[in-house]
């Protein structure tokens, strides 16, 4: 045993506490998370149905009756942002007619009058008892001339969406062809805008991913004057990537930025991306709280069959372990999970959910602490 003066047993000990606190921020750094300060979602629950026909044996409020109104039977997604003035879009994807009816395997199944998106927009703030929408525009707003065959455009899917200076822009994949499950190819992705709520949209030709980019679907979210992207390639089994350009900037393709996690932001040069969170993820959702001082993100982890969310300090990381919001075993066939926006100063999360059996939306809502 080695023994110490009495009068250097404090030092000692003072040097041994350092070395353990940062062994502990080591290991943090490492992407073990702090679990005393996530933010963990609890009583949750499915609120309502958003889209579609109220099915037999369900009893949730159904307020917008998509089917008799709109013309829309079965859709899925329900991508929602704050399109100012007080009122909040909802775009949606494949979307078909009110002659949909539920089939076995799940999705569109043989119905009509299909459409690669509509877009619902909605003033309601209670949602305690489902989106009520205001207007609907139910044609095709990102056209495709749906050749299905895998030799052009399938389909024109909407990953994304967000309001600057008054214009709503919507990053969108050109489906090619559907794979298995949770793959597909895209054409490219890119961007169309519209400067009047929706009524009138136009391609932004100045924007333009690849087929195979790490940013073929993304996720978009505002803070101190930046948009910040994160994305995943085609499907739902990539890992997330970040990037970030100024508000002023979302046309200048040539501006944006790119996290790298040694050089930081690197302008200009996609390749230069790091994964911020590992794969699988799918149909990212990206938002600030203010409440908690955190980034929340929620996607599907395929591999889990699960609706997960984690939060940061940082946009960059450390990302925490991921929260379960919904199972396929309580929710079979599910994916999506946007967030509504505007409840980032509560404690309360709405999120959207679609379920590939029913082919339709629905609302659910967490708890955060």
């Amino acid at each position: 045993m080695v023994s110490f003066p009495e009068n250097k047993i404090p030092v000692i000990a003072s040097i041994c506490f350092f070395f353990s606190l940062a062994a502990c921020t080591a290991l943090r750094e490492k992407g073990r998370p702090n679990l005393s300060s996530d933010v963990v979602p609890y009583e949750i629950a499915r609120v309502a149905r958003v889209t579609g026909k109220t099915q037999p044996g369900e009893h949730l409020p159904n307020p917008n009756q998509t089917h008799d109104r709109y013309d829309i039977g079965g859709t899925d997604l329900g991508i929602a942002w704050d399109m100012g003035d007080g009122k909040t879009g909802l775009l949606f994807g494949d979307t078909y007619g009110k002659d949909w009816a539920p089939v076995k395997e799940g999705g569109p199944g043989r119905a009509g009058n299909w459409r690669s998106n509509v877009l619902g927009i909605a003033e309601d703030r209670q949602l305690e008892d489902g989106i009520t929408f205001t207007s609907m525009i139910s044609h095709e707003l990102i056209p495709s001339p749906h050749i299905v065959d895998g030799s052009g455009s399938h389909t024109a899917i909407p990953t994304a969406a967000v309001n600057i200076a008054g214009v709503d822009y919507v990053h969108f994949m050109d489906i090619r062809k559907w794979g298995g499950p949770g793959s597909w190819a895209t054409n490219y992705s890119g961007l169309y805008r519209s400067p009047d709520k929706g009524k009138r949209w136009e391609k932004c030709n100045e924007i333009r991913f690849s087929a195979n980019s790490n940013f073929a679907q993304t996720a978009y979210a505002k803070k101190s004057g930046y948009v910040y992207m994160t994305g995943t390639v085609s499907g739902r089994w990539g890992a997330i990537y970040l990037a970030r350009f100024k508000e002023s900037a979302i046309l200048k393709q040539e501006q944006y930025e790119y996290w790298n996690k040694t050089k930081g932001w690197v302008s200009n040069d996609e390749k230069a991306a790091d994964p911020i969170i590992n794969a699988p993820a799918g149909e990212l959702s990206l938002a600030y709280y203010t409440k908690f001082r955190r980034w929340i993100i929620t996607y599907l982890n395929e591999d889990k069959h699960q609706l997960v969310m984690r939060t940061a300090k940082e946009i960059s990381g450390i990302w925490s372990a991921e929260q379960t919001l919904a199972s396929a075993a309580e929710y079979p066939g599910l994916y999506g999970a946007f967030i509504y926006p505007g409840y980032g100063n509560t404690d309360q999360l709405f999120f959207l959910m679609s379920m590939w059996q029913p082919y339709n939306v629905f609302l659910m809502k967490a708890r955060l602490k």
